[in-house]
């Protein structure tokens, strides 16, 4: 049952970053008015096309299992600036402050679920693990 488990939130996690890279291709322009809304001034086009190629990367590394622990570490690199920046809820006005705390707070959880895949690896439903069980025969 927690090789299925494993499989799963596996597949989950990186839908989330896959659909992120997915909105950030689409709506490039936005994006990077975006970041300029939130004082992200320096090189857009790069920080942005960095972001994209470490949530394709990473997430793929993570749906297939192959070193899943560098995958989630290439989406920590985006996930926990991006946290800290967007929901600020300690900088918001009163009225705001309650909703980004919960978005804070699930990032958090998040990125929790990131470093317990790094911590333990993608399980036994991985590229990885077919890769490594496999033996060539000797000639």
């Amino acid at each position: 049952m927690k090789d299925y488990v494993d499989l799963l939130a596996r597949v989950c996690v990186s839908f989330i970053f896959l659909y992120e890279a997915y909105d950030s291709i689409v709506f490039f322009n936005k994006t990077k008015e975006t970041m300029t809304a939130y004082g992200i001034h320096w090189n857009q086009d790069l920080l942005l096309i960095g972001v994209i190629l470490c949530l394709i990367v990473g997430s793929i590394m993570i749906l297939i299992g192959y070193y899943a622990s560098i995958g989630g570490f290439l989406i920590l690199l985006y996930w926990i600036p991006f946290t800290f920046i967007v929901y600020s809820f300690w900088n918001d006005p009163l009225e705001l402050r309650r909703i980004n705390s919960l978005y804070f707070m699930r990032n958090l959880g998040t990125a929790a679920a990131l470093m317990f895949l790094m911590a333990n690896g993608a399980g036994r439903f991985s590229v990885r693990r077919i890769l490594h069980t496999l033996r060539l025969p000797e000639e």
